[in-house]
C-alpha cells in the first residue's frame, strides 16, 4: 500500500517541520505550494516579506524539499483563489458583513482542491502545518480536536472541514508545542526555522481591509456617510461604511467615546455605534451549519465566536434546516454578522461544529 502523503507547503516553518516529521513516520513526501496570485496586481497590494504563498515562500519551500530529499511542486491555483476567496469577502463586506477568508481558502483549496490532487497522485491524503488534532471520536470515526499549543489553535478555522475528509488529513504538528516545531526545524536545519510567522490575510497588507477592498474592487462605493447613534443622532461622518466590522473601535473620529460599531447599514451608508456595554449579546442566530456528528448537539457545549476571543458555555436550540439558535449562559462581546461561531463539546477539546452568525 502506498504511504505517499501530499504536504501543503507555504512556505513557512510549520509546513516544512510537518513535512518532515511526515518523513520521520516513514512517508513518501510529495511537497506542494499553491500559487495563489498574492503578488498581482488584481488581488494584492505590493509584496511583504511576512506574506504567505508568495514567490519568496515558495523558494523557501522548495529550499526545505531539497534539504529533505523530496520533490516539490508549485501549482497555479489563483483563478480557485479569487473565485472561492477573494469574490466571497469583497461581496461579505459590500452586505454589511465580516467574512473570515481563511475557512474558505482551507476548505476550498488546502481541502478539496488539494486532496483531488492527492488522490491523482496516488497519495493517502494531505498533511498540512495546522495546529490542531484529528482523532477517534466517541463513535469511533475520526474527529477534529483542538491542539496541544493552545496559543496557535486553528480548529476555529476548520470547523467546517467534512467529516469524511478527516481520514485523509494530517497534522503532524498537533501535539506539538510552538516551541518545540522551531526547534525540530533547526535540528532538521531548514532554511525557514527562524523565519518570522505570517499574522495578516495573505492579500491585505498590514491589516488595512478598506484599502485592499477598494483596490480589488475600485468601483466599491466609498461615498460619505453618517455615524449615528441607536436613536439615530448623527455623531460624526465616515469615508464610506463598506469596510468597518462590528465590534470596531479604531478610526471612527468620535469625540465623547469610546464609540463602537454595533450595525453597519451598507445599503444606505450609514454606520450605527453604540457604548461597549451595549455589544453584550446572550443569544445569536447562525445559518449554514455543519455538524461533524450529522446533527445539532443537544446537551451542553462551549461556543467561539472570534479567533481570538475564547469559548464559552452555552445549549444550539431551535436547530432547523442550516439554521441554529445558540444561547450562551454569560454575554459575549460584539458576535459579528458573517463571523463564525464555531461549537465545541463541554470539555472545549473537539470541534462538533457550527455555522456563520446571521443575527
Amino acid at each position: 500500500m502506498s504511504s505517499r502523503w501530499l504536504v501543503a507547503m507555504s512556505g513557512g516553518v510549520d509546513s516544512s517541520v510537518a513535512a518532515g516529521l511526515m518523513q520521520r513516520r516513514g512517508a513518501e513526501v510529495v511537497g506542494v505550494t499553491m500559487d495563489l496570485g498574492v503578488g498581482s496586481a488584481r488581488d494584492v497590494a505590493p509584496s511583504n516579506p511576512k506574506k504567505c504563498c508568495g514567490l519568496p515562500d515558495a523558494e523557501d519551500a522548495r529550499a526545505v524539499a531539497r534539504k529533505l530529499g523530496f520533490r516539490h511542486y508549485t501549482v497555479n491555483y489563483s483563478e480557485a483563489f479569487h473565485a472561492s476567496v477573494i469574490v466571497p469577502f469583497i461581496d461579505a463586506y459590500q452586505e454589511g458583513s465580516t467574512p473570515i477568508p481563511c475557512i474558505a481558502c482551507n476548505r476550498v483549496l488546502k481541502f478539496d482542491l488539494l486532496i483531488e490532487r492527492a488522490r491523482a497522485l496516488g497519495a493517502l491524503g494531505v498533511a498540512t502545518g495546522h495546529y490542531a488534532r484529528i482523532a477517534p471520536g466517541p463513535d469511533g470515526g475520526p474527529s477534529l480536536y483542538r491542539p496541544r499549543d493552545r496559543a496557535k489553535d486553528q480548529t476555529y478555522f476548520l470547523f467546517d472541514l467534512p467529516r469524511e475528509r478527516l481520514s485523509e488529513i494530517e497534522f503532524p504538528l498537533g501535539d506539538l508545542e510552538k516551541s518545540q516545531v522551531r526547534s525540530v526545524a533547526r535540528e532538521l536545519e531548514l532554511v525557514t526555522a527562524d523565519k518570522p510567522e505570517s499574522q495578516d490575510i495573505c492579500f491585505i497588507p498590514e491589516s488595512d481591509v478598506r484599502g485592499a477592498l477598494h483596490r480589488l474592487r475600485p468601483e466599491l462605493r466609498r461615498e460619505p456617510g453618517d455615524i449615528v447613534d441607536g436613536e439615530g443622532v448623527v455623531l460624526g461622518r465616515h469615508s464610506g461604511a463598506i469596510g468597518y466590522t462590528q465590534g470596531q473601535r479604531r478610526g471612527l473620529g468620535l469625540s465623547g467615546g469610546p464609540w463602537y460599531v454595533s450595525e453597519i447599514r451598507s445599503r444606505e451608508n450609514l454606520l450605527v455605534v453604540a457604548r461597549e456595554e451595549d455589544l453584550q449579546r446572550c443569544e445569536i442566530l447562525v445559518g449554514g451549519t455543519h455538524w461533524i456528528d450529522g446533527a445539532a448537539p443537544e446537551g451542553p457545549v462551549r461556543v467561539q465566536v472570534r479567533h481570538r476571543q475564547s469559548s464559552v458555555p452555552a445549549r444550539v436550540k431551535s436547530a432547523s434546516g442550516s439554521d441554529a439558535g445558540i444561547v450562551f449562559e454569560a454575554p459575549v462581546w460584539a458576535p459579528a454578522r458573517g463571523q463564525a461561531a464555531v461549537v465545541y463539546d463541554a470539555e472545549d477539546q473537539r470541534v462538533l461544529g457550527g455555522g456563520w452568525i446571521s443575527a
